[in-house]
């Protein structure tokens, strides 16, 4: 990974190395079609055919450090590298101009995944095994490419169209690296349910894919993820620690096959683990008569239902909070960066770190300083740059404030009546482009004393519970001191 010194980041530098056509000349921009940390997704028309498409906007002031940039035209290459998939979304092409970078792609209007089959009603065995069989297929398109996903999960999979036969097709390769064959990652990134153990450890490689399908897998089936727990360090203990439940319903009605499969796909060894190609070559997707067609229980998918809205809600407000920091309070990070970096190298070491915070009166005792250190510290270098410095401070200084929470509550109770409703979220889907997303379900599990609407304590004890991933880069870009907490439990 790249060190990047403060002084690079005054001149922003450009995503893509050639100058571009302006995106409107080419193309008319319509309605927003979804938000995302890091970009907003609006439909476009191409003015030459009149053919629709999507387009990624991501404003620059976002990308904060050089490796910002490197990842957004990462993505880019990527997608053109795996564009002839037919169950990948195509991308157009990109633009550039001063404040944003653009990524034209086909459009997907059939929804989520998750979406789509609860509002199916009728789903079995055999309909999760032609889904997984697509989504593993993808997987094994991208290694034989030499692409590592690294963010597989459910919202990163579309249908193509509304068709009840509409194409399965994977979106999102922000995260994605290219890889050699024995080549190794240590950045902690992914989202909190999907993540493989040795990710959680800082060393791992491609197999992590293929446990994130596992875990999609175990979703489809029993509605629920494999590892489960109100916060986030919970969670990662579970990964690390907890046993497979096939036990609880509604796994007893479930083929021993479909199991097997999972058990292999969720090996805590990467070795043992089955390959993308091995996945594809075992009996239960292969063979239609050994995943039975007999519907699932209706628990599965109404708990398939509460599980999908719930993440929804959670992303609309971090992505609320993350929307409301402006440029001067992250110009506040870079002067205290540049204040506690003494010797101007671009970096902070630990003594620095210390230095800089009791200067600034912080109370943090040396463990927690040094657990700061250490997460912040995604490089294992022994030291922060620059990125790695913001992302930790704007994590630590943000998402857990008090007033964040506040302002994000507020900007659903659009009314302040001091609670939110059912027609207040339903607003703020269609705001954030969101489709149907079974609200009833999601004001149920969240409203505690069942009166129907959400108040304030409900919906921060919602935000501080540990369910669900923050999207794109999710977690390089917070500060996961409970990762520390985990490891050393697992370690015990």
């Amino acid at each position: 990974m790249k060190k990047s010194s403060s002084s690079s980041i005054s001149k922003p530098p450009s995503v893509l190395p050639h100058q571009t056509q302006n995106l409107r000349e080419v193309y008319q921009i319509g309605k927003k079609l979804g938000q995302g940390q890091f970009g907003t997704t609006y439909l476009c028309i191409e003015k030459s055919t009149g053919f629709q498409y999507a387009c990624k906007s991501i404003p620059k002031r976002k990308l904060i450090c050089r490796e910002d940039f490197e990842d957004v035209w990462r993505e880019i290459q990527i997608m053109h590298h795996l564009s002839e998939h037919p169950n990948v979304v195509r991308i157009k092409g990109a633009y550039e101009d001063v404040i944003f970078v653009h990524l034209v792609m086909e459009l997907c209007a059939g929804g989520e995944l998750f979406d789509r089959i609860v509002q199916k009603g009728h789903y079995s065995e055999r309909k999760a095994a032609q889904l997984i069989k697509t989504i593993v297929g993808v997987v094994e398109a991208c290694h034989s490419l030499g692409v590592f996903h690294r963010d597989l999960k459910p919202e990163n999979f579309l249908f193509s169209s509304a068709d009840e036969d509409a194409a399965l097709k994977a979106t999102d390769f922000g995260l994605s690296m290219f890889y050699k064959p024995g080549d190794t990652f240590s950045d902690v990134v992914g989202s909190p349910y999907y993540v493989a153990p040795e990710v959680l450890k800082k060393h791992y490689g491609p197999e992590a894919d293929v446990w994130s399908a596992g875990v999609i897998l175990y979703i489809l089936l029993s509605g629920v993820p494999p590892f489960w727990a109100e916060t986030e360090s919970g969670i990662f203990r579970q990964i690390l620690q907890g046993k497979l439940d096939f036990e609880s319903e509604p796994w007893p009605c479930i083929s021993e096959s479909a199991k097997d499969l999972i058990t292999n796909m969720l090996n805590r060894d990467p070795k043992k683990r089955l390959s993308a190609h091995e996945v594809l070559s075992h009996p239960w997707i292969v063979d239609d008569r050994v995943a039975p067609d007999r519907p699932l229980d209706s628990a599965v998918l109404s708990r398939l239902k509460q599980f999908s809205a719930m993440n929804k809600l959670k992303k609309m407000a971090l992505r609320v909070i993350a929307e409301s920091l402006s440029e001067e309070e992250i110009g506040g990070l870079k002067e205290l960066f540049k204040m506690i970096d003494t010797d101007n190298s671009g970096t902070i070491t630990f003594d620095e770190l210390k230095e800089g915070l009791r200067k600034v009166g912080s109370e943090l005792m040396e463990p927690e300083i040094k657990a700061l250190m250490d997460a912040a510290d995604i490089d294992n270098s022994g030291s922060i740059d620059y990125g790695e410095f913001l992302a930790a401070t704007v994590h630590l200084n943000k998402m857990e404030r008090e007033e964040n929470l506040v302002s994000a509550f507020s900007f659903f109770d659009k009314d302040g009546s001091g609670y939110i409703t059912i027609d207040e979220l339903q607003q703020a889907c269609r705001d954030f482009g969101l489709s149907d997303v079974h609200l009833d379900d999601m004001i149920k599990e969240i409203d505690q004393d069942n009166d129907g609407q959400i108040d304030y304590s409900e919906f921060a004890a919602m935000m501080r519970k540990g369910n669900g991933g923050i999207g794109r880069r999710t977690m390089r870009n917070s500060l996961n001191i409970n990762l520390g907490d985990a490891l050393r439990m697992a370690d015990q």
